[in-house]
C-alpha cells in the first residue's frame, strides 16, 4: 500500500532539515553543559550520594564554582588519578569528603592526562560492550516479536507496583513496557539515588529503579517466551545521564526528543541541544532506540490543520539524530492519531497521515500514539475509537504502538483497563496482519491528495525555518505556536563554552573502537 507522493519534494525536505540540523550542531559544538559532565563520570562508574545530593553533582559544582569547568570533568578527574593513584570513584570519594581539591594538585603534562583519559575512557566502554554483548545474547534465544510491538505504560509512583502491573501486561500480551516519570522530575538538575516508592503521576527514574524493572522484565520474558523490551523517558535536565543509566542498566527504548523539553517544559534550547546530541550518540553507541515526542505538537492545536508540523519536526530530529551517529533503524519518530473523530473520513484521514509518516521513514521503527485529547467518560465509545486506532496502526505496518485505554479520560489506567486493550491489539494485529500488501490507495484519490499537501506545507515551512534560523524560528513560536527565548528557559546556567584543554574521548572514534575490540 504505497501513496503516490513526490520522492524529490521528501528528499529537499530531508536535505533543508539537514542544514537546519548542521546550523544548530554548529552552534553547540563548541558548548558543553553540567549534565554532559556528570553523564561522563556516570560513565566512569562513579555513584553514590551525600545529603541526597549525588556525588556527580557535587564534583561538577565543585568545578564550577572554582570556574574550572571549561576544562571538562574528565581532565580534572584523570589528572588526579595520575597524581594519587586511585580510580576515579576514590578520587570523587575524596572530593566529597574534602580531602583534597582537584583543582589544587599539580597539573601533569597534557598529553599524560590526555593519555590517562583516554586509558579510563576505553576501560568503561569496554565494560559496558561486554554486558551489551550479554544483553543481545538473552534477546536472541527468544524467537522474534510479531509486529507491532505492543507498548503500554506503568504509572504507580512505586517501583515495586510498577513491577506488578508490568508482570501482569507482559503475561497479557504486551512487548514494551515504559515506565512513566514522576511528574517534573524532567525540570530536576539531579538524578535521585536509589529505590523509590513515592511518586505522583509516575515513578522517579533512578539506576536502582531501572535495575528492579529490567530484572523483573527477564524474569516474566521466561516464562511468556518472549523478550519484553523496557522502556523510560531521556529527557530533561538530566537527559544525558539518563542515557548512561539506560546502558548502565540494560534498557531497550529511550523517548528522546529534541525539542520537547524546550517546547513543553521550557528548557533552554542551548542547554536541550547539548544534551540531546551527547544522550543520542552515547544510546546510538549501544544500539538503543529512541522515540521522538512529535505527538505533543498536535494535542494542543487542530490537529487536520497543523499535522504538518510534525513531519517538520520528524525531519529535523532524524538528522540531528543522524548527526550524533545514530543509524535510522534506531531513530523511532514519534507520531500520533489526535484528528477530532467527527471529522467526515477522519478514518481515511489518520490512515493516510500514518502511512505517510512510514513511507517517509521507511527504515526507522516510528512510534505511533494513540488518541486522546477527544475522549471523554464514554468508556464504550473510547475503546471503540482505541480499536479503531490499532486497525489503522497494523494496516500501516507501524512497529511501535502505545495502546490507548478506555479509560483514558477518567483515572490512571487500572489492570482490567490494560487488558481490553491488549485484547483488542491482539485481535487487530492478527486480523489484519496482511491489509498492507493487499489493499491499495487509488491513485490520485483523497489520500494521495491529502499527503502531498502535507508534504508541500512541511516543504515550505522547513523553507521558513532555514531561513529564519533554527534559534529563531523558535523564538517566533514555529512549534505549536509556542514561543521561547534563547537565553530564557530553565537549565541555561548550566552550559558553559570548553576550554582549550577540555577533554571527551568518549566521543573519539578510535577509542570507542579499540573499547570494543577488548569486548569481544
Amino acid at each position: 500500500m504505497k501513496l503516490n507522493i513526490s520522492q524529490e519534494q521528501a528528499n529537499a525536505c530531508r536535505q533543508i532539515a539537514k542544514e537546519v540540523a548542521l546550523e544548530i550542531q554548529r552552534d553547540i559544538a563548541p558548548l558543553s553543559t553540567v549534565s554532559v559532565e556528570r553523564a561522563i563520570l556516570r560513565l566512569l562508574g562513579i555513584e553514590g550520594e551525600k545529603e541526597k545530593i549525588p556525588y556527580v553533582n557535587i564534583l561538577v559544582d565543585n568545578l564550577k564554582e572554582q570556574k574550572a569547568l571549561e576544562e571538562g570533568v574528565l581532565y580534572w578527574i584523570a589528572n588526579a588519578c595520575l597524581n594519587t593513584g586511585l580510580s576515579p570513584q576514590d578520587v570523587a570519594l575524596k572530593v566529597v569528603s574534602g580531602s583534597f581539591n582537584p583543582v589544587h594538585l599539580s597539573r601533569k603534562s597534557f598529553q599524560e592526562v590526555k593519555n590517562k583519559a583516554e586509558e579510563l575512557a576505553t576501560e568503561s566502554l569496554s565494560r559496558l560492550y561486554k554486558k551489551k554483548k550479554a544483553r543481545e545474547a538473552l534477546k536472541q534465544s527468544f524467537p522474534p516479536s510479531l509486529p507491532p510491538l505492543l507498548y503500554v505504560i506503568v504509572a504507580t509512583g512505586n517501583i515495586y507496583d510498577d513491577i506488578a502491573q508490568a508482570k501482569t501486561a507482559a503475561e497479557q500480551g504486551a512487548d514494551c513496557v515504559a515506565v512513566i516519570r514522576s511528574t517534573a522530575q524532567s525540570l530536576l538538575d539531579y538524578i535521585p539515588e536509589g529505590i523509590t516508592t513515592e511518586g505522583f503521576g509516575g515513578t522517579f527514574a533512578t539506576q536502582a529503579n531501572y535495575r528492579l524493572m529490567r530484572q523483573a522484565l527477564d524474569e516474566v520474558a521466561q516464562k511468556v517466551s518472549r523478550y519484553i523490551y523496557q522502556v523510560n523517558y531521556c529527557s530533561g535536565l538530566c537527559m544525558a545521564e539518563i542515557a548512561v543509566l539506560a546502558i548502565l542498566e540494560g534498557l531497550d527504548i529511550m523517548v528522546n526528543d529534541a525539542f520537547y523539553g524546550i517546547l513543553f517544559r521550557d528548557l533552554n534550547m542551548y542547554r536541550t541541544m547539548v544534551d540531546q546530541h551527547f544522550s543520542r550518540y552515547l544510546l546510538g553507541l549501544f544500539d538503543i532506540i529512541i522515540t521522538t515526542g512529535e505527538d505533543n505538537l498536535i494535542k494542543t492545536v487542530d490537529a487536520f490543520k497543523e499535522y504538518s508540523i510534525v513531519l517538520v519536526s520528524q525531519f529535523i530530529n532524524e538528522q540531528l539524530a543522524q548527526q550524533a551517529g545514530m543509524k535510522k533503524e534506531l531513530i523511532g519518530l514519534g507520531h500520533a492519531a489526535e484528528l477530532d473523530p467527527k471529522i467526515p473520513d477522519s478514518l481515511l484521514w489518520e490512515l493516510t497521515q500514518a502511512q505517510l509518516v512510514r513511507q517517509l521513514f521507511p527504515r526507522s521503527p516510528v512510534k505511533f500514539m494513540p488518541p486522546t485529547r477527544y475522549k471523554t467518560g464514554n468508556i464504550f465509545f473510547a475503546h471503540a475509537l482505541d480499536t479503531i486506532f490499532n486497525l489503522v496502526a497494523v494496516w500501516t505496518d507501524q512497529r511501535i504502538v502505545l495502546l490507548g485505554m478506555p479509560t483514558e479520560a477518567l483515572h490512571t489506567p487500572y489492570v482490567q483497563d490494560r487488558f481490553l486493550s491488549l485484547e483488542s491489539a491482539l485481535h487487530i494485529r492478527n486480523a489484519s496482519r496482511s491489509f498492507s500488501r493487499e489493499l491499495q490507495f487509488i491513485r490520485n484519490g483523497q489520500a494521495d491528495k491529502r499527503a502531498c499537501e502535507l508534504l508541500t506545507q512541511a516543504m515550505e515551512t522547513l523553507i521558513k525555518i532555514r531561513e529564519a534560523g533554527i534559534w529563531n524560528a523558535l523564538s517566533r513560536g514555529v512549534f505549536s505556536q509556542i514561543k521561547r527565548e534563547k537565553r530564557g528557559g530553565r537549565g541555561y546556567e548550566g552550559v558553559f563554552k570548553k576550554g582549550k584543554f577540555y577533554l571527551n574521548p568518549f566521543l573519539d572514534k578510535k577509542i570507542v573502537m579499540q573499547a570494543r575490540r577488548r569486548a569481544v
